[in-house]
């Protein structure tokens, strides 16, 4: 196939070019670079079979130039950075709807017809039935980025719709593992290399969510691709169980082998507005086609995903 990637150079972006391109695919990896980084991209350059655009989904004419002859568009481009966004809802709108909405009309244009798209679990707000299942209803989400992603899967439902689409829509977990542009592990390392006495947690520590490894995420997205075939298809990606945030901060004080560490919590029941408290997802539905994670609970994906990136890190920054 020929693999059209938005956000291919960010975190989940580049695990799955290199897992394209190892499967023999030609790849087109399109990103600005805001959040990702040419240098997770270095394997491949200079591939015949890959190639790299640096340009905004914003600029609607590049888009569909770069497009132009793919056979299938994974779509992972987003604004990842969900606390940088809470106070600025133009910031999802623009990234996440609005780009969205210029993939299916370089699409459309194109004449591509499937699109994999990376959706969240934070569509489903803060859900009453737990472990929530696919069918949940309804989706009142309480963070923009979780109200741009439902956005885009309406928009890309309707052009499946009218223009005859074929959709892969991941309802995703929280992803850890090789390669992080943000997110928690990141966020506590860099804190405890500056005063590795203490750490800050926001929240309460009672914050509970699934993980999946970063590999098992990509295999996943892969398996449901050729394993559901309608025209619209739907899947929770993730692990049963939860991981509080109590228990990541012992686990990467751990990985980075320090000790006597005083953890303070700055309270309340959210880390920042829009964060759902507790996540469980109903992963059944993907696992019935007959998928099987290397990692099938979510403390064992956390715990794995965290090693490997503190041990980067400590590479990095010794």
């Amino acid at each position: 196939m020929r693999c059209f990637v938005t956000g291919g150079a960010g975190f989940i972006g580049s695990h799955l070019t290199d897992r394209l391109m190892a499967e023999g695919s030609e790849v087109v990896v399109y990103d600005n670079l805001s959040l990702g980084k040419k240098e997770f991209l270095e394997p491949h350059l200079g591939n015949s079979r890959f190639t790299f655009v640096e340009a905004d989904l914003l600029e609607s004419e590049k888009l569909k130039e770069a497009m132009d002859g793919s056979d299938i568009v994974f779509h992972l481009a987003a604004n990842s950075d969900v606390i940088r966004s809470a106070k600025n809802p133009d910031i999802d709108l623009q990234a996440g709807t609005l780009a969205t909405y210029n993939v299916l009309e370089a699409m459309h244009a194109g004449g591509v017809r499937k699109i994999v798209f990376t959706s969240s679990n934070v569509v489903y707000g803060e859900a009453t039935i737990s472990p929530t299942t696919e069918t949940y209803g309804p989706l009142l989400p309480i963070s923009f980025y979780g109200a741009s992603k439902l956005a885009c899967e309406a928009v890309i439902a309707a052009y499946c719709h009218n223009f005859t689409l074929q959709a892969w829509i991941y309802r995703f977990g929280n992803i850890v593992g090789r390669r992080p542009t943000h997110g928690v592990v990141l966020d506590f390392y860099r804190k405890l290399q500056k005063d590795p006495t203490r750490l800050e947690v926001l929240g309460d520590g009672k914050q509970s969510k699934p993980y999946i490894e970063v590999h098992d995420c990509v295999d996943g997205m892969l398996f449901g691709f050729t394993h559901a075939n309608e025209q619209i298809n739907l899947f929770n990606l993730g692990t049963t169980g939860g991981v509080y945030v109590k228990d990541i901060a012992d686990i990467v004080i751990r990985e980075m082998g320090l000790k006597d560490v005083a953890v303070q919590f700055t309270g309340g029941v959210r880390g920042w507005p829009g964060d759902v408290h507790t996540v469980r997802l109903d992963v059944s539905k993907l696992k019935a086609l007959g998928w099987k994670p290397r990692y099938p609970t979510s403390l064992e994906a956390f715990a794995a995903g965290a090693r490997d990136i503190v041990s980067d890190l400590k590479t990095i920054h010794p």
